[in-house]
């Protein structure tokens, strides 16, 4: 598969629930797993043939409004919009390209049978402190999902004296045309139950459906700011020292010092106010693809970012150095790593029913 090799920069930002108590409760209940997790094994990066990409400032958000068309291997500046514009994507990108795994699609429930659902995780196991992540993607949505791509301490979900670190992009299927940004933290102490959040509200409205087509997402994290960007452009930026709540996390950038993985889910939440009305999996499946993932780290001397890795999912699977699959529950699916498929160079993640 042809993928773009202009490193572009992207925002949507994701996870977290409106209702975060009820998934950290929900994750500390699982096996290791929360909105997002499960302990990986830190996995050294590769830093051939880097791209550099300059620092951006810290200034309070920039939100630029238009894309330059030139072909540079460069992001400058700290709007992140003098990048080029979006190339066109091949036949397997786009969805033209015949996919072996298929499910019916559920159009009614039938009284007779009991139905159970199965979403899926690429699971991360790099560690990073700090970085740029982008993905190339379509989205998924049905009334109650969550399709996402987030950077997340592993620990997050034990809580009592472990911190709480998460960046997230969210896509809800209650509004596949918006999107949402997010920052969680707890510090680590048993006394405090609640996670600190910051929600974009109102959800950051796209332009556009995000199931229909794919498009560049991405999470830039510093130690002065954390941005999120859809096709190039900066839609929020969260500074050193801004203020969410009352606890020593209120300052959110400042408390993300833990190593984080970077991560792709696509599951079902129980909160019908946060992610709409399920329907009891009619309309299911559904399915996120990912064309391509790539990873920067962060140069604090010159702030800039440098390309350690590029994923283009051209194998049969997904590479073991780099990525797990996700196998535990989550709320009203079971995470299953069957649901995770690379096929005509698209990470796949799918979720969908058995009845019996």
């Amino acid at each position: 598969m042809k993928k773009i090799i202009l490193p572009m920069a992207a925002v949507a930002l994701m996870t977290a629930c409106s209702d975060v108590n009820e998934i950290a409760n929900f994750a500390a209940a699982q096996a290791g797993a929360s909105s997002s997790s499960v302990a990986t094994t830190p996995v050294a990066n590769s830093s051939s043939d880097a791209a550099v990409l300059p620092g951006v400032s810290s200034s309070d958000a920039v939100l630029p409004t238009d894309l330059s068309s030139s072909s540079v291997d460069v992001l400058l500046g700290a709007s992140s919009s003098s990048v080029g514009t979006l190339p066109e994507v091949s036949s397997s990108s786009t969805g033209a390209a015949q996919f072996s795994y298929a499910v019916p699609t559920l159009t009614e429930l039938d009284p007779t049978k009991e139905y159970s659902f199965y979403g899926a995780e690429l699971s991360g196991r790099d560690q990073f402190k700090y970085g740029r992540f982008e993905a190339r993607m379509k989205m998924a949505a049905i009334s109650g999902s969550v399709s996402s791509m987030f950077v997340y301490y592993d620990n997050s979900w034990e809580k009592g004296e472990q911190p709480w670190n998460e960046i997230d992009i969210e896509v809800l299927g209650k509004a596949p045309s918006s999107w949402q940004s997010n920052i969680i933290t707890r510090e680590g102490d048993p006394s405090i139950k609640a996670n600190t959040s910051s929600e974009s509200k109102p959800l950051h409205d796209f332009g556009f459906d995000a199931t229909q087509d794919f498009h560049l997402y991405a999470i830039v994290w510093t130690p002065e700011y954390v941005s999120w960007e859809i096709d190039s452009v900066e839609v929020r930026r969260d500074i050193l020292g801004g203020a969410h709540g009352t606890h020593a996390d209120a300052d959110q950038v400042a408390f993300l010092t833990e190593d984080q993985s970077l991560r792709f889910n696509l599951w079902v939440s129980k909160s019908s106010a946060w992610t709409g009305k399920w329907a009891g999996g009619v309309g299911l499946p559904v399915e996120q693809q990912i064309d391509y993932v790539r990873v920067y780290s962060y140069d604090a001397a010159t702030k800039g970012f440098t390309m350690l890795w590029q994923d283009d999912f051209d194998g049969e699977d997904i590479d073991p150095q780099h990525w797990g699959k996700g196998d535990w529950e989550m709320e009203r699916v079971n995470l299953r790593p069957d649901n995770v498929i690379v096929e005509n160079g698209v990470c796949r993640l799918i979720l969908d029913y058995e009845a019996n």
